[in-house]
């Protein structure tokens, strides 16, 4: 199971190769973490860091399978330690995000109409260092990192969740001093699904989160840490998901992912109702959208 001592030690290894990134209080007892200004547009740089960092790459270099955001974190790591790499994500991956890959120096390959099938075409390249999006320790160690930042403000953390490997990393940075919430779509609940069932099972992925957030399946390490801490699942639907990304931009100025706007979503719907004075620190996770698509 991943560590306290797991993520300490990733924190010394990236140290100097990402952004420590900004936690604004954005109203009394309401916090925002603003990660999308992590390099590449999301928290997966930072696991995607540690993940070359502590293997040894091939002459292939690496590939990955991505919605999008840990094929843009991949992309970024490699150019930056220069390795290779390749990405494989759905051609229903938003374009913003495949035009950045490009522009970042990857090989872009689209397969398939959401992840799994992505992943399953990736998985066939067995010369280069495979690193899985979500379910794999040191990516997992890396993306709780984040937890590190803002272990002194939280009494409650809100993350949305995916395919889980920043529920999990932020579980093994935060577990024994904040409460942890999972946020998911109604529609793409891999986590809370699994929760439910006692482990990890398919489930149907669509909505306007699915490029992000459109795991099929919880990865095995975020369900191990979630079981064992106990941690909250709620889930929010779509249509409070186009209003929290809306009220982001209305009224901070902020733009997210649909799929980072979930997270918020379950304060301003109401999924997830804080006490009076429990501090709770939103995890705005990534930024890799069209500014105009309203869903």
């Amino acid at each position: 199971m991943i560590t306290l001592a797991d993520v300490e030690a990733a924190d010394r290894r990236i140290d100097g190769r990402i952004r420590r990134t900004p936690l604004v209080e954005a109203e009394p007892d309401r916090w925002f973490k603003l990660e999308y200004l992590q390099h590449a547009g999301s928290f997966k740089t930072r696991g995607m860091m540690n993940k070359i960092l502590n293997s040894a790459v091939p002459a292939a270099g690496i590939v990955v399978a991505s919605g999008g955001n840990a094929g843009l974190a991949a992309a970024y790591a490699a150019r930056e330690l220069r390795v290779p790499a390749e990405v494989f994500v759905p051609v229903t991956a938003p374009a913003v995000k495949v035009a950045k890959l490009g522009k970042l120096g990857a090989r872009v390959v689209q397969v398939g109409n959401e992840y799994a099938e992505a992943y399953a075409a990736a998985r066939e390249r067995t010369d280069a260092l495979f690193c899985h999006a979500y379910d794999d320790p040191d990516m997992v160690a890396g993306n709780g990192t984040l937890g590190l930042e803002i272990a002194d403000e939280a009494d409650t953390v809100l993350v949305a969740v995916g395919g889980g490997g920043l529920v999990a990393g932020v579980i093994a940075a935060l577990r024994d001093r904040a409460k942890i919430v999972a946020v998911e779509p109604v529609n793409c609940r891999a986590l809370n699904a699994a929760l439910a069932n006692g482990g990890p099972i398919d489930v149907p992925v669509a909505g306007v989160a699915a490029d992000s957030l459109g795991a099929r399946r919880a990865g095995e390490i975020a369900f191990e840490l979630a079981a064992d801490a106990g941690i909250e699942s709620v889930l929010v639907e779509d249509d409070a998901i186009i209003e929290a990304r809306r009220r982001l931009w209305d009224d901070y100025r902020i733009v997210v992912e649909h799929g980072t706007a979930a997270a918020y979503a379950a304060l301003t719907s109401g999924a997830y109702r804080p006490a009076a004075g429990e501090r709770v620190i939103t995890l705005l996770c990534g930024a890799n959208t069209d500014p105009g698509d309203q869903g």
